[in-house]
């Protein structure tokens, strides 16, 4: 079983944990195409998942440039380092929305291209601590294009699940061995009913 648990990097050393958590609920508050900040119900859930971050010695906060995604961040209280490759698809909820409904459109952005920007900001973060745990809030879309990427799966038709507001999602990233595996996806448990809206 030892040799089960490293190959999926559980208690390798130099294996960074990367929490890929998506931002607070916004859509309350969204505006057609605008940088929308978090609402009442997103600030609630925002604490929340401070208070799992806080708990859980994590030693770097990375956010994406977004207003939804740097408050959720910014709820932690400690030093953030904004990535704007940690953003959603083309930067839009509504790509975003359509990419999951599935809709055949064309994008500027394939979710191809969305998962190797994301993989690029996670290596780096990854390289920038070893064998540690760190943060990064980004989006439901963007985490999707990633971990699908990693799983060998299409997506998004390949992987019918969306990230709850807040969720984590855990990867473990081992540069040295050239490895990237998950280890949960959207949990969401931080959350009580009345956060879950």
């Amino acid at each position: 079983m030892r040799r089960v648990e490293q190959a999926f990097l559980i208690g390798v050393p130099g294996t960074t944990e990367v929490w890929l958590i998506r931002h607070g609920d916004c859509y309350q508050e969204m505006t057609d195409g605008g940088d929308s900040p978090l609402s009442p119900l997103g600030r609630a859930q925002a604490e929340r998942v401070a208070e799992r971050i806080r708990a859980a010695s994590v030693s770097a906060l990375y956010s994406s440039d977004s207003a939804r995604a740097r408050q959720t961040a910014e709820a932690v209280g400690r030093e953030i380092t904004v990535d704007p490759r940690l953003r959603e698809i083309e930067n839009d909820p509504a790509a975003a929305v359509r990419l999951v409904l599935n809709r055949h459109q064309s994008f500027t952005e394939s979710a191809e291209e969305v998962g190797r920007r994301m993989g690029e900001a996670v290596d780096e973060a990854a390289a920038a601590h070893p064998g540690e745990r760190i943060a990064m809030v980004t989006h439901g879309v963007a985490i999707l294009c990633y971990v699908g990427g990693l799983m060998g799966l299409e997506v998004p038709a390949g992987l019918r699940l969306i990230p709850y507001y807040t969720s984590v999602t855990v990867v473990r990233v081992n540069l040295d061995l050239d490895r990237r595996m998950v280890g949960s996806l959207v949990d969401a448990t931080h959350l009580t009913q009345a956060e879950i809206g």
